[in-house]
């Protein structure tokens, strides 16, 4: 100390002391006042910066009050560039994992808002964590005096021998990102893999992609796996898509009579079924003389994947109601097996055989 601190000193240090907590509270009340607000409009990310702004500007506000505080007090040199560099380092360590809060779940907002409700693609949302934490990091050791040139080389000379043990897991991380990044599948999505495997797209990490079944299992894949794999988006370039059901008629009926009541049912099922496409226009092809039967596809259209069951089965249900209404007979497959006589084909019977027939 340069000379003793004074009654006048203690009391400036602690009116900065008092007007920075206020100053904290003031802003904690106004940043309540504006979440209620940001809760009211149909974008998330007011809400995500609002929650966000509430952790640090408070301690920002009390953070310079301390730094007021300490400049009023007759403080060597020494020891306050060591309480300013203190209070700087705390403040940058709060900004840097409020930064790192926001921005994750800002990208985590944007990238649920394009792919549906269901969706959450967590590969990008980590690597913006990662990607503010490492330069909060980096910014503190600059504070501190301490160089990160030598550690940025060491880093560099480390990162080759890390890539080389980690291969598997860096396939994985670029597969996801490249997945993600061409936009061939995104969460939400219906997708099926030639090896057969299908079900909606739950998440996209820097590891694996998650899968649910319509049986609400998970299925965990590789992003190299699925990057590398015939597979089939039932979702993209657009989420409708049209259903056949395969129906067969007897020889005996009225082609044109067929065709109108089963184009009937499918109005009324596209009308009246939830998850159908009222607009879809509907298509009855009859394409094989069978066994026992003509052969006709019916097209169905659905709003996504998992309706087409719902659809189906309210479809037969109506066309079989309605055939039986009409007299439209759907006939069993028939078979006519004629059994001979080995004498009436000529054929000598075997003797002297004693073996009993079992």
């Amino acid at each position: 100390m340069n000379r003793a601190v004074t009654l006048h000193d203690l009391i400036l240090a602690g009116a900065a002391l008092v007007a920075g907590v206020i100053a904290g509270l003031l802003c904690k009340a106004v940043l309540r006042w504006l979440g209620k607000h940001a809760s009211r409009t149909r974008w998330s990310g007011d809400d995500v910066i609002v929650d966000s702004l509430r952790s640090v500007v408070p301690w920002a506000a009390i953070s310079g009050g301390l730094a007021a505080a300490a400049a009023a007090l007759p403080l060597t040199p020494t020891v306050g560039r060591n309480v300013n560099r203190t209070l700087t380092v705390l403040l940058i360590l709060v900004v840097t994992l409020t930064a790192a809060r926001m921005i994750t779940r800002l990208v985590r907002s944007l990238a649920q808002s394009r792919s549906g409700v269901a969706g959450s693609a967590t590969i990008f949302a980590n690597i913006t964590r990662i990607v503010v934490l490492a330069m909060g990091v980096l910014v503190i050791l600059q504070t501190l005096g301490i160089s990160i040139a030598p550690l940025l080389t060491a880093l560099g000379v480390g990162g080759l021998a890390v890539a080389l043990a980690l291969q598997d897991t860096l396939a994985n991380l670029f597969a996801g990102v490249h997945v993600l990044a061409s936009k061939t599948v995104q969460p939400g999505d219906y997708i099926r893999l030639s090896s057969g495997e299908e079900g909606y797209v739950v998440d996209i990490n820097w590891r694996n992609t998650v899968v649910r079944q319509l049986s609400n299992n998970l299925v965990i894949i590789p992003n190299a796996q699925l990057a590398g794999t015939n597979m089939t988006n039932f979702t993209r370039p657009e989420q409708q898509l049209s259903i056949l059901v395969q129906v067969g008629v007897g020889y005996d009926s009225d082609l044109e009579h067929v065709e109108r009541v089963t184009m009937e049912v499918v109005k009324g099922v596209m009308t009246d079924v939830s998850g159908a496409v009222p607009e879809h226009e509907p298509a009855v092809r009859f394409h094989t003389f069978g066994d026992s039967r003509i052969g006709l596809t019916v097209i169905l259209g659905v709003g996504e994947f998992s309706d087409q069951y719902r659809i189906k089965h309210e479809f037969i249900k109506r066309l079989h109601q309605r055939y039986q209404a009409e007299g439209i007979r759907i006939p069993a497959p028939t078979r006519t097996v004629a059994l001979q006589h080995p004498e009436d084909v000529g054929i000598p019977q075997q003797r002297g055989t004693s073996d009993p027939v079992l």
